[in-house]
């Protein structure tokens, strides 16, 4: 099973005692502000959780897999979450 963001709302909404569509726009608000922070270049660090980070990547020598050709993979930005102790200690637990 998947956790979604209509799950994260449901759990919001029973847990603050605040209506689903009041649940939904702090989720949606929550994600939005990562994703703006993250698209002007800036970290996200999350307490407990991890760290998301944007890397920029440079172009490549590369090659095609259908047809085994040489290609350039173009320069881009990607981000890199680094899980932090208490998530990896969480996870290794089961709890």
């Amino acid at each position: 099973m998947s956790l979604t963001k209509k799950n994260i709302a449901d759990l919001l909404s029973k847990q603050m005692d605040i209506n689903y569509s009041q649940a939904l726009l702090i989720t949606n608000d929550f994600f939005d502000t990562i994703k703006k922070s993250l698209a002007k270049g800036e970290a996200v660090k999350l307490s407990g959780f991890g760290n998301f980070v944007v890397r920029e990547k440079v172009a490549r020598p590369g090659r095609n897999p259908k047809t085994g050709e040489p290609a350039t993979i173009s320069a881009r930005k990607v981000v890199i979450f680094k899980a932090g102790l208490k998530l990896k200690a969480t996870v290794q637990s089961g709890v």
